[in-house]
């Protein structure tokens, strides 16, 4: 007599890392995956109880004692995917500057003209807090249909004390009754606002001694980010706010070496981040500062893709020199407008030289450490969180190179069913 599970999953092929929970896979161990043909995965109470081939788990755990069976002959089984950089709250749209940008003009001259990042703050103050709601929730049920199941979410269009805590307000909401984990980051330092202009240093102390406590104070977010940029702040004070946020209790985000070479990835190992993103003009130093303190670099290849760069971070350097990386959307209402974590997986492969394995893992398990969740999702393995995907698709390789079209087929997200058939369930937490 056997076990009764929740669900069983019967499935043509499973892939995931293992092992991994405690360590980002960097190195060449970055390219490892674990197939099994024919195999099964055994579910209850949210979690994975049993993970193997068929024939040993249907021993243990016979199909006719589990309350849900899932037959997925001929698909692929992965872990939930995560993304760890998103920008999914905001008023308004920017199609307009899309168009601009295929015109030519670059993205840093419109947003000194007031467009880009400021033209999201104003339609963000703007907006009504049911408003930001629904069109967040509308955002993270187009990224869970595609096989996202927990997501690092910023704020970052307020710019001032009200509308940034509205935001993080909404990303808690979100997190209560959406399937998907959502991983709060205050980025109240994430343009210069027109009332601060000119007077940045004055900004960064309106953040640290103003909004960083109140944000503290009602625990509305886990991390703390700030866009280190030329022309927008800079090194020392990206320091002075991180290590104020530090002090606070919050851990560290960086957006980092994006555009000029400022030591962003530097000053993110000397403050022990736990990541930093962007990275597409990051120095060999920088890069050995990451390794040696095993900060994740989240790069973010659609972002350069949707800009038109030519350039992109130089991922397989940074590989080579023990850099953990991790692969995120960015999805943002300008620069990289997309839900799509399989089509990041392309874009690193076709644009980054990542292979599929690569890809893969950095989705699932180095997605989870750079949030600092290894230790409960990214993997398939007994005792973690039963975040699965159902793929259709014969094989891992076939995601990135299949782009274009969503192959999800079901998303399970802690032992429950929340898409089938490509279709979102009705349902929260």
């Amino acid at each position: 007599m056997g076990e009764t599970v929740d669900i069983l999953i019967l499935a043509g092929r499973i892939v995931t890392s293992k092992g991994a929970s405690h360590s980002p896979l960097k190195g060449d161990n970055f390219c490892s995956v674990t197939e099994t043909e024919n195999g099964a995965v055994a579910i209850k109470n949210g979690r994975i109880i049993a993970v193997g081939e068929e024939e040993d788990i249907l021993k243990e755990y016979p199909p006719e004692q589990s309350r849900q069976v899932i037959e997925a002959g001929g698909k692929t089984l992965t872990p939930g995917f995560i993304d760890p950089h998103t920008h999914v709250v905001f008023g308004g749209s920017r199609e307009d500057e899309f168009a601009l940008r295929i015109s030519g003009v670059p993205y840093l001259e419109i947003l000194k003209k007031g467009g880009g990042i400021l033209e999201t703050v104003r339609a963000t103050r703007e907006a009504s807090f049911p408003d930001l709601l629904e069109k967040s929730r509308i955002h993270l049920n187009r990224m869970l249909a595609g096989g996202t199941t927990t997501a690092e979410v910023k704020s970052g269009y307020g710019l001032d004390l009200d509308t940034e805590l509205k935001m993080l307000k909404v990303i808690q909401q979100l997190d209560r009754e959406h399937p998907m984990d959502l991983d709060p980051t205050f980025l109240g330092a994430h343009a210069i606002p027109p009332e601060y202009k000119d007077r940045t240093d004055d900004f960064i102390d309106f953040m640290a001694e103003k909004v960083l406590p109140r944000v503290a104070e009602e625990n509305l977010a886990k991390n703390c980010d700030i866009f280190c940029e030329e022309g927008i702040f800079n090194i020392e004070q990206s320091r002075k706010l991180l290590t104020k946020a530090q002090d606070l209790g919050f851990e560290i985000r960086f957006h980092a070496d994006e555009m000029v070479s400022l030591g962003g990835a530097q000053l993110a190992a000397e403050l022990g981040a736990r990541s930093a993103d962007h990275l597409l003009k990051i120095s060999e130093e920088g890069m050995e500062a990451m390794a040696r303190r095993e900060v994740v670099a989240t790069l973010l290849p659609a972002t350069p893709f949707t800009l038109m760069k030519e350039e992109y971070a130089p991922a397989r350097k940074m590989i080579s020199a023990g850099v953990a990386i991790a692969l995120a959307s960015d999805f943002n209402p300008g620069s990289c407008p997309t839900h799509s974590l399989p089509l990041v997986m392309t874009l690193a492969c076709l644009k980054m030289k990542l292979t599929p394995e690569e890809a893969l893992n950095g989705v699932t398990i180095n997605a989870a450490h750079s949030l600092g969740r290894a230790g409960e999702i990214g993997s398939i393995e007994e005792g973690k969180m039963a975040d699965l995907v159902i793929w259709d698709a014969p094989n891992h390789r076939f995601l990135p190179y299949h782009y274009g079209t969503n192959l999800v087929d079901t998303v399970i997200k802690r032992g429950r069913v929340v898409v089938e058939k490509g279709k979102i369930k009705e349902g929260k937490k």
